[in-house]
């Protein structure tokens, strides 16, 4: 792929996530992710299990094994490396927030930046949540978004990660992405003052789906809201085929970067959220839920009024609101 598939990004590629942060807030940075149709997938390969009754015959398919122990056999096979696709802002820190850095990659190669919210230590350690940004940069209208969870006590990070605002590494989509995630989680329940058995995960469509492939990674999280998630990458890359960055002939690529094929593997209490008119959603959520819940999962669904944007402040009052009912 030339630079020039590689750079410049159209923004009628995929709505604006900052539709919401222009409307409430500001900078528009990062592209909404999901608003998807389905493409075409590769073939199913060996290690599914019988679907039974599941009428959507387009669907993923449900596999065997644990997520996080097929993520230490698999590597993702890149055949274009490169930065994350999204047009950034410079990574100025908000005012409201502290700059620190992350390691993470091969060998901790990567020091990556996050912002965290203002906190003072206390002889009670406070509850924690790390927020996966929606698109490939981040911005400070991500920033503005987090207002509630720190009036609701929470220390928050927002992580960013390889590739993007023109940092170190190489963007994979939706996989070594999650090793970002769980590094810059450790980051933070290691923190002064945070309590890591009150650690909860939190993600807004693209940071939906990493939330849901991070929930199937480890055990260290209380609870997770992944918001407009899309848990079909076969549908995701579908729609958007210039995201993608690697080998599309081997069908792992696809399973691995898709939540429906582990769905067994969630490792702590979930809920699903998105907005009622993200109806393109609901077959797909309500199969994840389905194959989740068979397995012994704890696993909830809510759909709150509005699109990808508009509905997302209802979503994250709704995640503080899960989040206490799970840590009582």
């Amino acid at each position: 792929m030339t630079m020039s598939d590689d750079h410049p990004f159209r923004l009628d590629r995929r709505a604006v996530l900052a539709g919401i942060a222009s409307t409430l807030f500001a900078p528009a940075i990062a592209r909404a992710a999901d608003d998807s149709t389905t493409g075409s997938k590769p073939a199913e390969t060996k290690g599914e299990i019988a679907r039974s009754d599941e009428k959507a015959s387009d669907a993923p398919p449900q596999l065997a094994g644990d997520y996080a122990k097929e993520r230490h056999a698999f590597r993702t096979d890149l055949l274009s490396k490169g930065p994350a696709p999204d047009i950034y802002e410079p990574l100025a820190t908000p005012s409201t927030a502290d700059r620190l850095f992350y390691r993470s990659g091969v060998g901790d190669e990567l020091e990556l930046v996050a912002w965290v919210s203002r906190y003072t230590r206390s002889l009670k350690p406070k509850p924690a949540v790390l927020f996966l940004h929606g698109g490939n940069a981040i911005g400070q209208g991500h920033w503005q978004l987090m207002k509630p969870y720190i009036d609701a006590g929470y220390v928050i990070m927002i992580p960013s990660m390889r590739g993007e605002n023109g940092q170190r590494g190489n963007f994979s989509g939706f996989y070594d992405e999650v090793a970002d995630v769980l590094a810059a989680s450790n980051r933070l329940r290691h923190l002064p003052g945070v309590d890591p058995h009150r650690l909860f995960l939190a993600g807004h469509s693209i940071g939906g789906t990493l939330a849901m492939l991070t929930a199937m990674s480890t055990k260290r999280f209380r609870a997770v809201a992944p918001i407009s998630g899309n848990p079909d990458a076969y549908a995701f890359f579908g729609r958007y085929p210039q995201d993608i960055r690697f080998n599309t002939m081997n069908p792992r690529e696809f399973q691995m970067r898709s939540p429906l094929c582990y769905a067994h593997s969630f490792k702590s209490p979930i809920k699903l959220f998105h907005g009622t008119e993200e109806a393109h959603f609901d077959s797909r959520l309500a199969l994840l839920s389905k194959r989740a819940t068979a397995a012994g999962v704890k696993m909830e669904m809510a759909t709150v009024p509005g699109s990808h944007n508009s509905a997302l402040p209802g979503e994250i009052e709704q995640s503080i609101e899960f989040f206490r009912s799970v840590a009582v």
